[in-house]
């Protein structure tokens, strides 16, 4: 077998791979990021260069800072996400690989996405931010400056009351949700957006498959709740009194953020509760759970035009 040093001599005296060597360095070398590397780093010489020549060549051929890379998707990198960054380890040059800006980008992305679940809603609502619902209109502002003052002052465990957005159908509160949802979770805040009517059919399904409670205690124990659609249930006193008022009693003791959209204000939504399905009057009853949700929630009318007829 011949040996590895015989092996480098013959090729070395071969006019093809010396012209092929002597083009490599020279890119290597007038490369600018190289010229970068050695100006920040006085150790460097150009003995140490050319030993690494081929960590060198890697180095320039990859996109760093994400320059040559249109997208995430479309990364030309060795591992795609990461690009390469030199350092100096006693005579040697090594590579280094750490995410680039927009692998960066998308794990934050990914990671607040993750701290938004969502019950029978849009995906569209949990991305919406402020800036967009107020875009729509202005004449939300109110409503927006409420959501906004919340987030500013949100501190897990304090008592602060969330809001209770009632308005006509289309006006944006369900957005305006999806808002707050958003900017809890670039501040590393779970929540739980959740469609009330749908939510509840689903509860009184399971009623018989031993899934009710595990159920009904996630939604109770999430730090910040958002009760989408409320007052347009199919009423009865079982969901006002063993689901929704067992949710609110836990929420409201351990003071843990609820908000709330709805067709009604409070004395529209007070009459709601108020009939069972059956034709019951039970007023009593229903000023409990108002309490409970007056406790937890300041009223905010939300004005607009209605854009789903648009």
């Amino acid at each position: 077998m011949e040996h590895i040093g015989q092996a480098l001599a013959r090729l070395a005296q071969n006019q093809g791979f010396m012209k092929q060597y002597e083009e490599m360095k020279r890119q290597v070398m007038q490369h600018p990021y190289i010229q970068q590397f050695v100006r920040e780093n006085e150790e460097v010489t150009t003995s140490m260069l050319e030993r690494n020549l081929g960590t060198l060549y890697e180095y320039i051929g990859q996109s760093v800072e994400c320059q040559g890379c249109e997208s995430l998707e479309g990364c030309k990198n060795i591992l795609p996400g990461y690009h390469p960054h030199l350092r100096v380890r006693g005579k040697a040059i090594d590579l280094q690989y750490e995410r680039c800006p927009r692998k960066v980008m998308d794990d934050e992305k990914r990671q607040q996405e993750s701290l938004i679940q969502s019950l029978y809603m849009p995906k569209e609502v949990a991305s919406a931010t402020m800036q967009e619902v107020l875009g729509f209109d202005h004449r939300r502002i109110g409503a927006v400056k409420a959501a906004a003052d919340f987030l500013k002052e949100y501190e897990p465990g304090k008592r602060q009351k969330s809001l209770y957005l009632y308005g006509n159908f289309g006006v944006g509160k369900t957005y305006i949700l999806g808002a707050v949802a958003n900017g809890l979770a670039k501040k590393g805040v779970p929540s739980m957006l959740v469609y009330l009517p749908d939510f509840l059919r689903e509860i009184k399904g399971s009623i018989g498959d031993n899934t009710m409670n595990s159920k009904i205690e996630k939604v109770k124990r999430v730090p910040v709740l958002m009760l989408d659609d409320i007052g347009a249930e199919g009423m009865s006193s079982f969901v006002r009194d063993d689901v929704l008022g067992s949710i609110l009693q836990f929420r409201m003791l351990e003071n843990l953020p609820t908000f709330f959209t709805s067709n009604l204000d409070f004395e529209e939504l007070e009459d709601h509760f108020a009939f069972t399905q059956r034709g019951d009057e039970e007023r009593a009853k229903a000023r409990r759970i108002m309490e409970r949700i007056k406790y937890l929630a300041v009223p905010v009318e939300v004005r607009g035009i209605n854009h789903r007829e648009g």
